[in-house]
């Protein structure tokens, strides 16, 4: 999906699937923990029914709407784990299941610098020229 597209111009838009039939509205964007890159959101899709979450990498947002490219049944069978609270990682892991996508690659650990990378500065020593007594 577009990463200039603030998640928030998504809440209350019209969601159709890859035949271009409604889906539902959007009712929350939730964003990747580690990047903070919106990566699902929760289509309401009835008045009575529940949300459906659908992956917004693959989908595109044209004339302030959202297309995902899955069939209607696909997501409206997604795994229900109710809206307002944060996804774990094993439910997201449940999610990139039902939708047949890859798994992200971890996050690689931030590797700390090596001593000769480090500025630690200078400190004139006694001997050397510049040093005061």
């Amino acid at each position: 999906m577009q990463t200039d597209i603030d998640p928030r111009s998504l809440i209350g838009r019209k969601a159709y699937d890859r035949d271009g039939h409604k889906i539902g509205t959007v009712d929350e964007v939730y964003l990747d923990d580690a990047t903070g890159v919106p990566e699902w959101a929760a289509v309401r899709t009835g008045l009575f029914s529940r949300d459906a979450f659908v992956p917004l990498a693959p989908s595109t947002y044209r004339n302030e709407t959202l297309h995902v490219p899955y069939e209607r049944g696909l997501i409206k069978g997604a795994p229900d784990f109710g809206v307002g609270r944060h996804l774990s990682p094993d439910q997201e892991i449940q999610l990139y299941h039902h939708y047949q996508l890859a798994l992200p690659e971890p996050a690689a650990p931030e590797t700390p610098p090596r001593p000769a990378d480090r500025d630690f500065g200078h400190v004139a020593g006694r001997d050397e020229p510049g040093a005061t007594p």
